[in-house]
């Protein structure tokens, strides 16, 4: 297992961005695609590094067909933003007024008949207006023709998610001394989320303080129950740092923890360290699902495993590929997901431990390295 130190993130230029969009391009005519279609979200920003400041009824698209120069569409009063885009120069801007059916724009860019991905955020509207255009054409989601769009990370790209991991690892170094007995669950959250923010992060998206018989859910959100001596406490947090996600998940026990909190902690421990090992170029995602799964239900908690092992994360903290029975894909260097198991007994408590990895080489490296004992906290 890979060890190596992360790089030093530098700022994506409008070369960057014309080498993805040129990738897409390929890819997408390989998958056979006559192009690819992307509205305002995470693909136009990590294509383009365009993002509109505010989402609105009127078409923006960006236009990557096998045939012209890579086109975005933009409203005109929303042009000189789009002009300030680091992708934008590798990119000919077309704007439509008010008035203007920007449907019909769009018919004088695309083949009648051709066959096109559309980014999954799409607005129905929108998708719909295309159809409507140029009835000939059909429509397929990306995730489906393209589920390695954004999948491989570059080292770049990989320098800004060991950051993130960094920042993650550094929060949960300070929220183990923050006092835990008494007070609100919705307390502890707001702690992690100042944390974040304190060690870099612009955005946080979920801070999950799940206490006692809350652990037992998932994605709990933080509510007003005090935590209370002998609870077990699930954490679990992330957000965006340089423009890339974080998420880590640890699990802590307020005062001594009982037997069993012991017990299917070092369950999910251990499962989590087998999800991790099994990480290896070539294998199928499901293979860190199975391995995961394999030692839980071996301990007799597979029908308290509810979840799958792990999800991608890039520009957002979801994102294909992943880890679940059925997936095929295989794993390459440079892709990014969690490993986190978890064991949820409704009514009592849940464990849950999370670690960021990146398919290496020859094996895996954590983008996350706190402690995966069971701490105690006060």
């Amino acid at each position: 297992m890979s060890t190596a130190e992360p790089l030093t993130a530098v700022p994506f230029t409008s070369r960057d961005y014309a080498a993805r969009m040129a990738r897409v391009v390929d890819d997408g005519r390989a998958a056979g695609l006559d192009g690819v279609l992307v509205a305002p979200g995470p693909d136009l920003v990590w294509l383009t590094g365009y993002q509109p400041t505010a989402i609105t009824e009127r078409l923006t698209m960006l236009l990557l067909t096998t045939d012209r120069e890579p086109t975005l569409l933009v409203p005109t009063l929303e042009r000189p933003d789009a002009e300030r885009a680091e992708g934008a120069p590798a990119t000919t801007i077309t704007g439509w007024t008010d008035g203007v059916d920007p449907y019909d724009v769009v018919r004088g860019l695309l083949a009648p008949d051709g066959t096109y991905g559309v980014s999954d955020n799409t607005w129905a509207m929108h998708l719909l207006g295309l159809q409507s255009a140029l009835p000939g054409s059909r429509y397929e989601s990306l995730t489906r023709r393209l589920p390695m769009l954004r999948a491989v990370k570059d080292d770049n790209e990989l320098a800004r998610l060991a950051a993130a991991g960094a920042a993650a690892d550094a929060t949960y170094e300070e929220i183990l001394r923050v006092r835990f007995t008494g007070r609100r669950e919705t307390d502890v959250a707001a702690d992690l989320a100042d944390l974040l923010r304190a060690h870099g992060h612009e955005q946080v998206d979920f801070t999950v303080v799940g206490s006692g018989p809350n652990g037992a859910n998932p994605h709990h959100e933080a509510g007003v129950r005090k935590i209370q001596e002998g609870d077990c406490v699930v954490l679990d947090f992330g957000g965006l740092m340089f423009g890339y996600g974080s998420d880590t998940s640890r699990t802590v026990c307020v005062g001594e923890p009982t037997a069993q909190i012991r017990e299917v902690h070092e369950v999910v421990r251990l499962a989590q360290q087998a999800g991790v090992e099994a990480v290896l170029p070539g294998v199928a995602c499901q293979e860190v699902d199975r391995a995961a799964r394999r030692l839980i239900t071996e301990a007799g908690y597979g029908e308290q495993f509810i979840h799958r092992t792990g999800h991608g994360i890039g520009v957002t903290t979801h994102e294909p590929p992943y880890m679940i029975e059925g997936e095929e894909l295989p794993m390459v260097p440079g892709m990014c997901f969690s490993v986190e198991p978890g064991v949820y007994l409704p009514g009592s408590f849940g464990v849950r431990i999370e670690d960021i990895v990146t398919v290496t080489a020859d094996g895996a490296r954590r983008l996350n390295t706190t402690d995966h004992a069971l701490r105690i906290v006060e």
